[in-house]
């Protein structure tokens, strides 16, 4: 039984009888190419040197997973940064829309690390070693025999290298430096999770950038499909100028009404998704300009102007009025100043130290042998500023009762947390419905103060016992 044939447009990774088709680009070299190249070039290196500079004596950047602490230009954030992470969080993603209301899909051409990768690392090593597009197209004609051509297997030699070196880096945004250097001269058997994260990683590098490749965009990626909502008629895509180009005749002598579009297909031979432009707006399309640097080259071999093939806006392109002010390019930014603007007041007014009061471990109270009932009480202190501090801890409530704390004042050293364990002694006859509130005073002596209230609990008595023991 033969594999159904698809009626009309299919995946351009995908044959009309559903078999993988690959994606062989051939590169396009103009002024878009170059600017590119520097931007991805320049992507690279600083992905590569994030894990090793320091601000404040901290990491730029580094995502602690798991102690739930998140260092960003030298600022440590804590799990309790809800606020902080939210206006974060909310100003990124409005950045991404204004950018997609005004540039369209930038990120995906020039700035996604899928993108940046691919094109500017990984496949020009493909061609450098199967010989350009041809010797690729010429191997895959083989099937497995052309994977196993000496030519292929070392292209995945050296992918799985530098698979090893982006899977290191990435991790060391998540780990550090330090503690990377750490598993690395060690034998894996010693740090077995690590070594299985680190495996992961690595596999998971190599797969997407030899097997699964364009497909990330087209398939992984939800970008695309948001473009409908994120796009509107003025946004800046690269598209093909209809008017101009249409109706397609190909060679260099043209017929009278013919356009500017000689139909050489290099558009579509350079494109990384596989996509013909000529189609319109597609989810596909990544906006990476390499079909306009094709179709300049051609345009200036046959003598027509450049720009067949460019960014506009599908207004633009339609003679309809090109609008720069309309209500989601004003509303954007006034949206991305507001929660940046929160972010950053939030961020100043942020206290220099963070302090919880968690209950003891075990047994909620004890009854000690004088009578009195004992509240075990952790105070967590975490220290944010830059500078060592000892924090003096009150309890204000306890007049008819005591505190024993072992260490009092807590030194905590700058940008980190401590826990200080104490007791509170009262008498039964404190607690009123088997409670009694206390407020903790935290203090640095140099200006920061805080004030926890905190329920302590004991046996429970009633008014009418409380009373006769207050005659007595």
């Amino acid at each position: 039984m033969s594999a159904p044939i698809a009626v009309g447009r299919v995946l351009p990774t995908l044959n009309v009888d559903g078999t993988r088709r690959w994606i062989r680009p051939k590169p396009a070299h103009g002024k878009f190419l170059r600017r590119r190249r520097t931007t991805a070039y320049t992507l690279m290196l600083v992905f590569l040197l994030i894990p090793y500079i320091r601000m404040r004596g901290k990491p730029l950047v580094l995502l602690d997973l798991p102690h739930r602490e998140f260092t960003l230009l030298g600022t440590t954030f804590l799990p309790t940064d809800t606020l902080l992470f939210m206006l974060l969080l909310m100003s990124i993603l409005i950045t991404v829309f204004l950018l997609t209301a005004l540039f369209g899909r930038v990120w995906c051409g020039w700035g996604c690390p899928q993108t940046v990768y691919m094109e500017f690392l990984f496949r020009p090593i493909e061609r450098w070693l199967e010989g350009g597009r041809s010797g690729s197209l010429r191997l895959d004609s083989l099937g497995l025999r052309g994977q196993l051509q000496p030519r292929r297997l070392a292209k995945y030699a050296i992918y799985f290298a530098l698979a090893l070196v982006l899977a290191h880096t990435f991790l060391a945004y998540f780990v550090g430096v330090d503690q990377l250097a750490v598993w690395v001269r060690r034998s894996p058997v010693q740090h077995p999770t690590s070594f299985a994260l680190m495996a992961l990683t690595t596999s998971a590098i190599m797969f997407d950038f030899s097997f699964f490749r364009e497909q990330t965009c087209l398939v992984a990626c939800p970008y695309g499909r948001w473009q409908s909502a994120l796009l509107d008629r003025q946004s800046l895509i690269v598209a093909y100028d209809r008017n101009r180009g249409e109706p397609r005749a190909k060679g260099r002598v043209r017929p009278v009404g013919a356009g500017d579009c000689i139909d050489c297909g290099a558009c579509v031979t350079t494109c990384p998704t596989g996509i013909d432009i000529r189609d319109g707006l597609q989810m596909e399309c990544i906006h990476c300009t390499q079909c306009a640097d094709a179709c300049d080259e051609i345009m200036r071999r046959v003598d027509r102007p450049q720009g067949l093939i460019r960014y506009s806006s599908r207004a633009a392109l339609e003679g309809e009025r090109v609008h720069k002010l309309r209500p989601r390019v004003v509303l954007y930014p006034l949206a991305l100043a507001g929660s940046f603007g929160g972010f950053l007041f939030a961020l100043g007014t942020k206290a220099p130290a963070d302090v919880t009061v968690l209950r003891g471990m075990g047994q909620p109270y004890a009854i000690e042998a004088d009578g009195r009932v004992a509240n075990q009480v952790r105070i967590k202190i975490a220290n944010r500023s830059r500078a060592d501090h000892r924090y003096t801890i009150r309890v204000d409530g306890i007049a008819e009762g005591s505190m024993i704390a072992p260490m009092n004042p807590l030194p905590v050293a700058a940008g980190q947390t401590e826990i200080a364990s104490l007791f509170v002694l009262l008498p039964p006859r404190a607690f009123h419905g088997g409670e009694h509130r206390v407020r903790f005073i935290i203090a640095d002596g140099g200006g920061f103060v805080d004030t926890v209230s905190y329920e302590l609990v004991g046996p429970e008595r009633d008014e009418h016992h409380t009373d006769r023991e207050r005659e007595r």
